[in-house]
């Protein structure tokens, strides 16, 4: 590539709060029947006056740590200028020069090899939503039930290189959002929005090239496609001899390209000034070290966790740790099977990544749904390790696990799925398999070593599978030998 992509990020938050962030408004949006979540605080009506949401501050604070962030303890709203129909006062109370959250990072690994690269976080702060346009036909229609909700933006310094990694980031960032149970991070319905800053360096003169915005991004396949469009798209300008226009793009879904919104305008067409109607808002530095103190285990030292105590890939690492739930739902298997060496937690990792998912996809069932107990997939894993069932049974089992939350014990008595364990009771069947097989038999006596394979297949059809497999192949060997 001739050019060098230079990438920062803008990613707005809805928070999980339950009244918006400056007036006792419910703050749902999603799904509501247009401006029915509104008062005159939000709508921007004279004479009312703003009261700071103490929760989406506490939510902030918590994703600013979760961020590696330094937390302000003494900072400023401000009100950030300009007009358009979504925002009713004609400002947006936001946070300028004094945010809640500064210098932060987050590594992402883009590849899930290991190397992790570190994208600084220059700050993150709150403010509040817009409301939402809809345009039908020659008509633009206002909703204002989001106007007012509580609203985290992330601002990163330019360290991204490739569609690549800003897919790696903000998919990080939802899962840290998840995990802190601050946002859904529900792209599709709003709850996370992202604005991709990029431009192109030549690499023999290290010249940054002019910035364009992309808006418009409602998915992560969004933000990549139109990075790696926008990247070719400038290319193909400069190689041309042209020059590129410091624009706001938006991102056309259908046509998978990027179209030209609007000439940017800089911070200093936005006009802050502190909000006059509230006070500078100084933390207590107890009360954030409470929060602090309080933060759930986060991805990076969970998978840290795994792959150290339990033994774990980093890829099995990650595949347990990228959703929330799953962690929390293996954590409480594998504490179930504490002190009990034939279950360890490599095999409960291959049980819930392999036949749990495998249901769980089949079924669409969430994880939280789930009927089997943690209690009962170490239970089933005991019965394995034992040789009272083989791996094929096991599945049987767990599927009807899976569907009745019953004990695998019960399951396996009453399918009479109990493993054959005893050599004597596989000889007759084995010598008559040799017996019924005279030709593969031939070829193993002549040094066709995987013959064996379909001989012990032959034993694990006449049992219905109830044969421990490995006997039923020493079973074999012996008996060809006599």
């Amino acid at each position: 590539m001739k050019y060098q992509p230079v990438i920062g990020m803008e990613v707005h938050v809805e928070l999980n709060t339950t009244s918006k962030m400056f007036c006792g408004c419910s703050a749902e949006f999603f799904g509501i029947a247009p401006n029915t979540n509104v008062c005159p605080t939000c709508l921007g009506m004279p004479g009312t006056l703003p009261v700071i949401n103490k929760r989406a501050v506490e939510y902030t604070i918590m994703t600013g740590l979760a961020l590696n962030c330094t937390i302000q303890p003494q900072n400023v709203f401000a009100r950030k200028n300009y007009f358009y129909p979504d925002l009713p006062k004609g400002y947006q109370i936001s946070q300028y020069e004094l945010p809640l959250c500064l210098d932060g990072y987050v590594d992402i690994d883009p590849d899930s090899s290991g190397n992790t690269k570190r994208i600084r976080v220059r700050r993150a702060h709150l403010e509040e939503d817009t409301g939402k346009l809809t345009h039908v036909n020659n008509h633009s229609l206002v909703d204002l039930n989001r106007a007012g909700v509580p609203l985290l933006e992330i601002v990163t310094e330019a360290d991204i290189s490739s569609a690549d990694e800003a897919y790696a980031y903000v998919s990080k960032l939802r899962q840290l959002v998840r995990y802190l149970g601050v946002s859904t991070g529900d792209m599709e319905k709003g709850a996370m929005r992202c604005e991709v800053n990029l431009s192109l360096t030549d690499p023999e003169t290290g010249e940054w090239g002019t910035k364009v915005e992309i808006k418009n991004l409602n998915s992560f396949r969004s933000v990549r496609n139109s990075i790696e469009y926008e990247i070719e798209r400038q290319t193909k300008v400069l190689e041309a001899g042209g020059k590129i226009d410091q624009v706001t793009m938006g991102w056309d879904e259908g046509r998978q390209v990027t179209v030209l919104q609007r000439v940017k305008e800089g911070d200093t067409g936005y006009r802050y000034f502190p909000e006059p109607d509230l006070p500078p808002l100084d933390l207590d530095p107890a009360w954030i070290e409470a929060i602090k103190a309080n933060l759930p285990e986060l991805p990076d030292a969970k998978t840290t966790r795994y792959t150290q105590d339990f033994e774990l890939t980093l890829k099995e690492a990650q595949v347990l740790v990228e959703d929330k739930a799953v962690a929390e739902f293996y954590d409480r298997v594998v504490a179930e099977a504490k002190g009990t060496k034939a279950v360890t937690p490599k095999l409960i990792s291959n049980w819930i990544t392999g036949e749990l998912f495998r249901l769980l996809s089949e079924t669409g069932t969430d994880i939280s749904e789930v009927k089997t107990q943690p209690k009962q997939i170490v239970d089933l894993i005991k019965l394995v390790t034992a040789n009272t069932i083989n791996q094929s049974a096991a599945k049987k089992v767990f599927g009807v696990m899976f569907e009745t939350g019953r004990d695998p014990q019960a399951i396996v008595k009453e399918l009479g799925l109990q493993q054959i364990s005893d050599a004597d009771q596989l000889i007759e069947i084995a010598q008559k398999v040799i017996a019924d097989n005279p030709d593969p038999v031939e070829q193993f006596k002549n040094g066709k070593e995987t013959v064996i394979n379909f001989l012990v297949g032959q034993i694990m059809r006449a049992t219905r599978g109830k044969a421990n497999p490995k006997l039923a192949e020493q079973v074999l060997r012996d008996t060809l030998k006599n």
